[in-house]
């Protein structure tokens, strides 16, 4: 696939006398690397052995990817291996990241905004779905019949992830505020079984447990809304991005392999999220047919103004310092330059 690398071609200078020009060369060129704010970059990229990336259950094309090896396929030629991390939620994949644990990971976009404004060095150059994977849920027999009736209530959901965020946005609609209720945090797959077991009233579910919890528990959902779920970001390291674009070309490109490959083989794609997540064909069929969108993979307009509209939240709840320019950290986010020709003609 070819890519456009317009955008990575550095301007000529202009003559100088020798010293001079030596001179000022080396001060823009330093200053440059630190308004990057990242140190690191002031070393010179080493060659990479091994690259580390993450997979996750509400990634479907990250399974399909690992289940082929075509990532391990492009790379082995360069001597470098492949390294796959699981991921529980989008908190842990971003906690992975800013650790260093990961180059690269997958996450739900308005978590990664909330993890770039307090200070995770990430850029998102990749759209790897468009999916309604969270909504409310209670018990089949549950009395609740709407959001204003979880006041006092135990609600479970994964801090850092778009459940969590899809909870404090519904609180907001019913008028009710964080205080309302007796948040309990658990990651995904301990909230799912609280809400069966009867230990909390609702639960901010995320797909496939969602489906499952629907499907083979009978949980209702309660409220959803797809304009508060946010994209499926795959997210990669400020500094691995800009001292290794071409190894983050070929991941994006192994990426749209397998979002063309899901797109034609909707039944077969399924079928491994239902091993890979341990849940029914038919949970897996809910997920992926009636509940992700893969027609979009190139971030954009689009990502930048669904976020942009979110980003109050994060504000009025405090989840980031105040006077955090939120807009702007969702702008300096969102990289178009390596996915713009993946999708030409495509998709």
């Amino acid at each position: 696939m070819a890519f456009d690398d317009s955008q990575s071609k550095l301007p000529l200078l202009p003559t100088l006398p020798l010293e001079t020009g030596r001179r000022r060369v080396l001060q823009a060129g330093l200053a440059g690397l630190a308004s990057l704010g990242t140190p690191g970059l002031l070393r010179a990229a080493e060659p990479v052995k091994e690259l580390r990336l993450d997979y996750a259950y509400y990634s479907p094309t990250s399974l399909v990817l690992r289940r082929f090896g075509w990532l391990e396929e492009a790379l082995r030629p360069e001597g470098i291996s492949v390294k796959w991390v699981f991921s529980a939620g989008s908190n842990r994949a971003l906690e992975y990241l800013n650790g260093n644990a990961i180059d690269i990971g997958s996450s739900a976009g308005l978590a990664a905004v909330l993890a770039k404004a307090n200070g995770n060095p990430i850029r998102t150059p990749y759209i790897f779905s468009r999916p309604e994977w969270t909504a409310l849920l209670v018990r089949k027999d549950s009395p609740i019949q709407s959001v204003a009736d979880l006041k006092g209530k135990k609600v479970a959901a994964t801090k850092g992830t778009d459940p969590y965020l899809f909870l404090l946005r519904a609180l907001q609609v019913a008028k009710l505020q964080r205080s309302d209720i007796e948040h309990v945090a658990l990651q995904h797959a301990d909230g799912r079984a609280a809400l069966e077991q009867g230990r909390v009233d609702a639960w901010a579910g995320l797909d496939p447990l969602m489906a499952a919890s629907e499907l083979d528990a009978g949980s209702r959902i309660l409220y959803r809304n797809v304009a508060f779920n946010t994209y499926g970001f795959l997210n990669v390291r400020q500094d691995f991005i800009v001292q290794q674009p071409q190894i983050t070309r070929q991941v994006i490109a192994a990426y749209e392999r397998a979002r063309l490959w899901t797109i034609g083989h909707i039944s077969e794609a399924a079928r491994i999220v239902s091993e890979e997540a341990k849940v029914s064909l038919q949970v897996a069929l809910l997920q992926l047919k009636l509940r992700t969108d893969l027609s979009q993979p190139q971030p954009g307009a689009e990502h930048v103004k669904a976020l942009q509209a979110a980003a109050p939240l994060l504000l009025q709840e405090q989840l980031v310092r105040p006077g955090t320019d939120v807009n702007r950290v969702v702008t300096e986010l969102i990289d178009t330059q390596f996915a713009r020709s993946l999708t030409h003609g495509q998709g």
